[in-house]
This record gives C-alpha cells, structure tokens and sequence, in this order.
C-alpha cells in the first residue's frame, strides 16, 4: 500500500473500549507487523500517516468516545495531516451504514470479524503462522488472552451478540501455544476473557471445557498467575473450583458480572437465575476457594426497576461484601429486547442509584482492606508512578481494582517481579506496603 507521495506507510491503531477490544487491536498489530507494514499502538507523537481506530459500541458514553474519536481523525485527514482513516470493531460493525453515510471522509468501516479485508486495504495477508504469537501492548508482564468470540446469552439489554455474533471458542492446544509463547517473551500473568468464560467449550467441543483448558494453562511452566474475567452465574461450570483450589498459579480470584438480586429483575433481564440461587453458588464459590476475590458489576435502571427492587440490590451488596464492584447504569440500546420496553426511569434518578450502590461498597471495601493491615501478600510490579512503585495482588485485577503503593525512595524494584509485602495502612481502595527484604 502507497500513501500520498508514495510516502512509506506508517500505521496507528488506536484502541476504543473493553481488553477484548485491545486483544482484536492487538491482532491487527502481529498482522500487519507479520506482513512488514510499520505499525504501532497509541503513537504519542503521531506521525503516522494511516490511523485505524477500533471502535467500542457498548453504551451510550463509549459510543460518544468512539464517534468524538473518530471526527478527530476526520479533522486531521481533512487537513492533510493523515492519508487513510479506517475504522473498525463494535460501533463500526452494528452502524456500518450509518456511519458511511454520516462519515464519507472515512476511507472504509470493517465490522469485528473482518480483519482479512481490513488487511487487504494493505495488501496484506492473513498469516495464519502468527496464531498463538500475538505481540501485546500491554506491560509484557500481564497479557489478555480472548479464549472465545461472541456470546450465546440472552440478556435483555446487551448488544454484545449483535456486534460480536454467537460463542465461538478457541482450542484448548492453541491457547496453550499462545500462553507458552507469552511467558517465552517475559508474561508472567494471563488474563482470560470472554464475553461469557463460562460458556467454553459448548460450540467446539460439545461441553464445557473450562476446566480443562484452566488444567492445561496451569501446567505452562514459568507461568505464575492465571486470572479469570467474565464469567456467567447461570449454568456456572463449578467443576473449576477444586481446580482453583489446587493449582497454586490460578488466582483466587472471580470476575462474575451478576446485574442485580430482585429475583423478578433477573427475570425482566433473561438472566436465567433467581436470587436463591445466586446466593447458593456465591456460597459454594467461598467455600470451595477460601479467601477468593469475587468482583461483581451490577445495572441500575433497567426498564422495570422498581424501587423496592432497588432496596433489595443495596440489600444484597451488603450481605454479600463483594471484595470488588462496579455499577453501570442502564443503556437503552436499539435490537435489544429491552428496548421494547419504556426507559422509563430518569437520567437523575439511575445516577442516584448508582451513587447509592457505590456508597455501600465504598464503605465494605474500606473495611475489607483495613483487615489487611500487618498481613502478607505477594504483589506483581506493575508500573512506578509518583514516587511510588504500584502493584497488585492476585486478588485485583489490572485498571479496574485496587492497587498496592509502596515509596520508591528507600527500595528498588523491577517492572513485572514479584514481591512480597506487608500491609502498612489502607483506603477504600488502595494498599500502602513495605517490602519484606
């Protein structure tokens, strides 16, 4: 491919959303690389001449970023600053039409499965040979490793299967091979996520595989930690939790998006699991993974929500004393079966709620880490950042947990080790340490 002037091409890819979202970004990156085309991620300084921006369309605010993203790059091509604007991954592929309208100065919209035509725009192939090698952008001692596409859930109010299609999971050897070649470059952690983790294995293999592919993770030598992200209650494969248990490098640790608790809401939402039962499996999961981390997100608003059901979510959030939650208000998005029904409940009103859940862990969590005071923890380094070398234990996972800050001007510490620390004191959200030498 020849830009302008016959300028050599010089890519930037610019990332928009969720992990699984960096992950396809990622992809993009070991392919055009693997095809010898410059390419970077996030370039601070800017001078590339071909921008590809892939895309989140989530909710409301993720597609603003993505379309107030997106004019900025028509802003710099207009002016000449950049030959070739494309854009990819979910608000591209479930808006194609309206975007090649609204946008013309975009050279080409790609929708989430296609990078071989995003490629061609390069005149580049599909390597397959580069499957399993994937170059990260993030800090090499942590990657996300996508083990499945899609999703085959129900829930009313997620557009997830209309951007990203039904459950396609990966196999077992080639998430092996690409754990291997990960830590061969200096990973110690992999992130697995899905839209649904739980769901592995039902397409390819004709049952749950979860468990086995965590067995097989867990026997890469010289990788240390394995995280799970995004796992569904419904139908929860509880087959894994002696294998937590058991294997030292599996963190105790759960990312479990529950939505909400009233029984009659998770009923409105095609949760396919009441109240009961997600108190007994929370149960289960604690006693059969002591001292496991379960991070939950909730939606406040949904269509239906009464207030009573509300008071029986806040309820909830405190007997249950999730160690990490978070709260998303409810996006009313086309072609979801939610939006058949009225959005009915105000703007102010789903702020105030979410205020009001995050009142309630505020305060569990700081009393969750005040417990941690004088204890033990091994933390992964990840960055240094005003005077401080920031880490995490196997219990937060990367940009949306807590953190461990130790002061930097009496110790050093290398980027991506492993430290053992003691807890000197605590906030709602983060631990200061010392190392024990």
């Amino acid at each position: 491919m020849k830009a302008k002037g016959n300028k050599k091409v010089k890519v930037n890819i610019v990332t928009l959303g969720c992990s699984k979202n960096l992950v396809d970004s990622e992809n993009i990156f070991t392919q055009l690389r693997g095809n010898g085309i410059d390419v970077s991620h996030e370039a601070k300084n800017d001078q590339s001449n071909v921008v590809i921006v892939n895309t989140c369309g989530f909710i409301d605010n993720a597609k603003q970023e993505s379309i107030d993203t997106i004019l900025r790059y028509v802003d710099a091509k207009e002016q000449g600053v950049i030959d070739k604007l494309y854009v990819t991954g979910c608000l591209s592929h479930r808006y194609k039409d309206e975007l090649e309208k609204e946008m013309p100065t975009v050279d080409a919209f790609f929708g989430t499965n296609e990078l071989a035509s995003l490629l061609k725009r390069f005149k580049a192939d599909y390597k397959h040979e580069l499957v399993g090698e994937r170059f990260i952008t993030t800090p090499k001692h942590f990657a996300y490793m996508k083990i499945a596409e899609g999703c085959d859930r129900p829930c009313s109010f997620c557009a997830i299967p209309l951007m990203r299609g039904k459950n396609v999971s990966r196999a077992i050897e080639e998430l092996v091979t690409e754990a291997t070649n990960h830590v061969k470059n200096g990973t110690k952690e992999v992130i697995l996520i899905a839209q649904d983790l739980t769901y592995y294995g039902l397409d390819n293999y004709g049952e749950r595989r979860l468990a086995d592919l965590l067995t097989a993770l867990s026997d890469v030598p010289g990788l240390e930690w394995i995280r799970l992200q995004y796992a569904y209650p419904s139908q929860f494969p509880e087959e894994i939790l002696p294998i937590m248990k058991e294997r030292a490098n599996i963190c105790n640790y759960l990312d479990m998006p529950l939505q909400h608790a009233s029984t009659d809401m998770l009923k409105i939402m095609r949760r396919g699991i009441s109240r009961h039962r997600t108190e007994e499996l929370l149960a289960t999961i604690r006693k059969e993974v002591p001292g496991i981390a379960i991070r939950t997100t909730l939606i406040v608003g949904h269509p239906g929500e009464t207030e009573e059901q509300f008071q029986q979510l806040c309820d909830f959030v405190k007997e249950q004393r999730f160690e990490r939650l978070g709260v998303f208000q409810y996006s009313h998005e086309e072609n979801t079966h939610a939006f058949s029904l009225e959005d009915s409940i105000p703007a102010e009103e789903k702020q105030r709620r979410a205020d009001v859940i995050m009142e309630i862990q505020e305060a569990i969590s700081t009393a969750l880490n005040q417990e941690k005071i004088g204890k033990t923890y091994k933390v992964l380094i990840d960055r240094k950042e005003g005077g401080y070398f920031i880490g995490r234990t196997e219990h937060d996972s990367p940009e949306v947990d807590n953190e461990v800050l130790i002061e930097a001007k009496d110790v050093y510490l290398r980027l991506g080790d492993f430290v053992t620390v003691v807890v000197d004191d605590a906030t709602e959200f983060d631990l200061y340490a010392s190392v024990i030498q």
